[in-house]
């Protein structure tokens, strides 16, 4: 159902995807489209978002700290060293999702991650695709925001001709979201001018 920003009972106008639930409303408010510029967080966002695929995003979102625990707060230099029966007790957690290709890609992941970092940095690597800047969307409707775009597409090839797994390109461009890369708030939410302020600063780096 094609939407544009709702009036909420606390008297603040916001996108309507996370409807009533007070986690998926505290994601929206402080998270979701801010400019992230860490590479280990952003790591830890794409790998999310590829266990994602299939389910919505507040499975996901209410695992998030089992995951960090389990994943070792996803450093990925202690994740390349998971073995068999890590794994095995990776399957055996509720706490997660229970996916062993995923699981498995996560630890290939990694590797990749790693190469990526040490060569020119993973949040240097990702940034430069959109030029160190967010792309600032002016969307006013549900309907306008695509699934993926021809930078989602572009994203995706490259990780994946680097190995790494799970990153299709309407995973990519929900990570590009999550992450502040594209400012994907409605015109009409409170949050969109200040994700908009928020990137103009561009990368750091």
């Amino acid at each position: 159902m094609d939407r544009t920003a709702l009036l909420y009972p606390d008297g603040k106008t916001r996108c309507p995807w996370p409807g009533a639930d007070p986690l998926y409303i505290a994601y929206h408010d402080t998270d979701w489209g801010v400019p992230d510029y860490g590479s280990r967080a952003l790591f830890e966002k794409l790998i999310l978002d590829g266990f994602q695929a299939g389910l919505s995003w507040i499975t996901i979102l209410r695992k998030r700290e089992h995951f960090r625990n389990v994943f070792e707060n996803f450093e990925a230099e202690r994740i390349v060293r998971f073995g068999p029966d890590k794994v095995e007790a990776l399957m055996q957690d509720g706490g997660i999702i229970r996916n062993r290709a995923k699981i498995l890609g996560t630890i290939e992941s990694a590797k990749v991650y790693l190469a990526i970092e040490e060569r020119e940095g993973f949040s240097r690597y990702l940034w430069d695709f959109m030029d160190g800047r967010p792309l600032q969307n002016a969307w006013r409707s549900t309907g306008e925001v695509p699934a993926e775009t021809a930078l989602s597409q572009a994203i995706s090839k490259d990780l994946k001709a680097k190995g790494f797994k799970f990153c299709g390109p309407t995973i990519v461009y929900a990570f590009m979201q999550a992450v502040g890369m594209v400012n994907d708030h409605l015109v009409g939410c409170f949050r969109y001018e200040d994700c908009a302020a928020l990137g103009r600063a561009g990368h750091p780096g």
